[in-house]
């Protein structure tokens, strides 16, 4: 069911599409100019921290174009022969996305190559000195590609995408934004006080607003007046435990070790991980771009360090030597 919420509330079109003005422009420009040939239009590779829209922008381009969507992703395709599966079920004009492109195998991502720019993919039969390669032709289709990580992606790779963009963190207006419109698709009354409270704890990210205007909308139908106001809003942020910054749980568990249990650092993810009883992937792929984003944590050689915001913000007293403190 949440699943299914949040996909019902998943722009549709470009214009729908709040935030990200610069990408939306340059989408826009490039598929106007497509339709206008009555071709595909180059490949797209999206990139930036999830949950900001690159699989909402990937459904609006198959959208805008009129062709159905084939949706794939990096860890799903470890062989060659997956992909050439995919690509040879393409039909004409098709869109195929690919998820986390980053972390496709590289036999995969070899292919990928070919099919990128020739519209083919070589098939080889029989094994050893016998073997050979029959290339197969394909119909021509626009790959867009997804990525948290476009650092990790293999410049041949990179440089066969028509058009790059890159989405960044929503300003807080935008967030208001896009909660009123989901408000109105869900069928609730927001007052706006309570937008604008729920957009300032989002972190700048559109998944996170929606899936927190759905929470208060459980408070406030399970143990409120049924009203989504600003005082419903407060007391489920603070049940959800989603402090007045956007701090999640983790978040807080990765500040508090940093500054009583290692003195603000600096400290090395792996033991900062441990301490708090996750993965270092998880810290530092899910906690650590926001807090350093917010000032509250500082990445050096020699580690992690807190900054004296985190230690005001935790109320906790900075060490008496405040001096040596990562600003």
């Amino acid at each position: 069911m949440e699943r299914a919420a949040e996909a019902a509330l998943r722009p549709k079109s470009l214009d729908e599409f709040v935030g990200q003005r610069v990408v939306r422009e340059q989408l826009s420009l490039v598929l106007d100019a497509a339709k206008g040939r009555g071709a595909p239009p180059d490949h797209v590779l999206l990139s930036g921290p999830p949950g900001l829209g690159k699989t909402t922008l990937a459904m609006i381009i198959a959208a805008e174009l009129g062709v159905s969507l084939r949706v794939t992703s990096g860890p799903a395709i470890q062989h060659a022969g997956d992909l050439a599966a995919v690509l040879s079920s393409l039909d004409e004009g098709e869109v195929l996305f690919i998820d986390e492109i980053h972390r496709l195998a590289r036999p995969a991502e070899e292919l990928l190559y070919v099919a990128m720019e020739d519209f083919r993919v070589d098939v080889v039969v029989g094994k050893g000195a016998g073997a050979s390669a029959i290339p197969l032709s394909l119909p021509r289709f626009t790959a867009v590609g997804a990525t948290t990580r476009a650092g990790l992606l293999p410049a041949p790779l990179r440089d066969r995408f028509g058009f790059t963009g890159h989405l960044d963190f929503y300003a807080a207006s935008d967030l208001e934004r896009v909660i009123v419109r989901s408000a109105r698709l869900l069928g609730v009354e927001l007052a706006a006080d309570a937008a604008a409270e729920i957009a300032s704890r989002s972190r700048g990210t559109p998944r996170i607003a929606n899936r927190l205007l759905r929470r208060v909308r459980d408070w406030a139908q399970v143990k409120g007046t049924g009203q989504l106001d600003y005082a419903a809003a407060q007391a489920a942020l603070a049940v959800y435990e989603v402090d007045e910054k956007g701090l999640d749980r983790l978040d807080r568990a990765v500040l508090t070790a940093l500054c009583t249990r290692f003195g603000g650092g600096p400290v090395g993810l792996s033991t900062l991980a441990v301490t708090v009883g996750e993965e270092p992937e998880t810290v530092e792929t899910v906690a650590e771009p926001f807090l350093v984003r917010e000032g509250l944590m500082g990445r050096t050689p020699r580690g992690r360090v807190a900054t004296l915001e985190t230690w005001r913000h935790l109320g906790l007293a900075p060490p008496a030597d405040s001096s040596t403190l990562f600003r």
